[in-house]
């Protein structure tokens, strides 16, 4: 079995700002960790293949720092560990970023079969989840 587990890095909501002008997150000077939501998935990606055997690779998409909460998933102990990271990935909404993973998923499936994907419920650093039965006509759900 293979597990792929998508890993976000967020600010630690415990020291978050909010800029009154333009109403969105500080993140300058704001420690990251990784998605509390994330650290669940992946701690179930683990309890499986400790039960059936297999391998977990940890996925993320992120600027260079992101390699933290990827160390943070080998120590917890997924198997190995990606870093989707390019400057025009810069500022991606949750469409390019889905479309990003999904690409990068693809790839791993190629060399190695991927049998379930985790993810976490949503980010802390933004409430973008949506279920499933919300997306575009003719888009195939994830879940």
């Amino acid at each position: 079995m293979h597990f792929v587990c998508c890993i976000k890095q967020v600010p630690d909501t415990s020291e978050v700002k909010i800029d009154p002008a333009s109403n969105t997150l500080v993140r300058s000077g704001v420690e990251s960790i990784a998605n509390p939501f994330d650290v669940v998935a992946l701690e179930e990606a683990l309890r499986l293949k400790e039960r059936y055997g297999g391998r977990v690779t940890a996925l993320a998409m992120g600027p260079p720092q992101a390699e933290e909460v990827l160390r943070e998933a080998l120590s917890l102990g997924a198997d190995e560990a990606i870093l989707l990271s390019d400057r025009p990935f810069a500022g991606a909404d949750t469409l390019a970023t889905s479309y990003t993973l999904v690409k990068g998923i693809e790839k791993i499936h190629r060399e190695h079969p991927v049998d379930l994907i985790f993810c976490g419920k949503q980010a802390i650093d933004g409430d973008t989840a949506r279920p499933a039965r919300e997306w575009p006509p003719g888009w195939d759900s994830p879940c």
